[in-house]
């Protein structure tokens, strides 16, 4: 379906529930293939072979175990973690695809600062040691697309976003370019699996809305469910996730390593 069709389909969607007072249709993928990993007899052995509440438990206690960074080592850590692999001196952009130089980290407009997928309203953590440092969801973004994402949920539609083409916004959604939505799905259903509401954070969970405000939920799941499938695990990725796991923090984004477990939980 192409956006213009999929954006005509969500107003008239939302129009026609609103008349009949029925839930809005959801958005479906066939579910990923089912992978092996290097991990699967070390550090996802207790997971292998679950599904539902019980796949989601096993994960929870295994990415909980976990080092935490100050939000300031944060920016170092990302000029490691979103390196551009074809020139060591720049790093790579969420949303956008540019490469920028690593010297322009900042809030200056043309520089790059830290952009938290699972906005930090949502849940209010802050960028505390915890959830508001995990390097799982902070991503190298220039300063003014990440400021026109705001705190916003995931979805499609809305109009074009200046300096990331490929990425559109509306009023309370943002829709990233096609080669970043899985990174996006994978980063928030991580969160929901990592952050269960047991330690002193919030339990982050997805849900379906786009209007989640302060609240510790993200939506659109269903959307989300769809960019797991529509872009799979790329190398820049999988790259990203060893980086984090064997330099930073001693966990993995259990979805990069097996997307169908996306499935396999909601």
């Amino acid at each position: 379906m192409s956006v213009a069709r999929i954006r005509r389909w969500k107003v008239w969607a939302a129009v026609s529930a609103a008349v009949v007072g029925l839930a809005l249709p959801t958005l479906t993928a066939a579910p990923a293939a089912a992978t092996t990993n290097a991990y699967d007899t070390t550090y996802y052995k207790n997971a292998v072979g679950k599904t539902g509440t019980s796949l989601k438990s096993a994960l929870h206690t295994i990415i909980s175990s976990q080092s935490k960074i100050s939000y300031d080592a944060v920016w170092n850590a990302l000029k490691v973690t979103d390196q551009d692999p074809n020139n060591t001196n720049n790093v790579i952009l969420l949303y956008s695809g540019v490469s920028r130089s690593k010297s322009l980290s900042g809030g200056d407009v043309g520089d790059w600062n830290r952009e938290h997928a699972w906005a930090q309203s949502h849940g209010s953590f802050g960028t505390s040691a915890g959830p508001g440092t995990d390097l799982h969801h902070l991503r190298a973004c220039d300063v003014q697309v990440n400021s026109i994402r705001g705190n916003k949920d995931w979805d499609f539609g809305g109009s074009a976003v200046s300096g990331a083409t490929g990425s559109y916004t509306d009023s309370n959604s943002f829709e990233p370019r096609n080669a970043d939505k899985g990174d996006v799905a994978r980063m928030i259903l991580y969160m929901a699996v990592r952050y269960e509401g047991d330690d002193a954070w919030a339990d982050l969970e997805p849900n379906e809305s786009t209007t989640n405000g302060s609240v510790p939920w993200h939506g659109r799941l269903s959307v989300l469910k769809q960019w797991n499938e529509q872009d799979p695990p790329s190398a820049f990725e999988e790259r990203r996730n060893d980086i984090i796991f064997n330099s930073y923090q001693g966990n993995r984004n259990p979805f990069i390593d097996h997307p169908e477990w996306v499935e396999a939980i909601w």
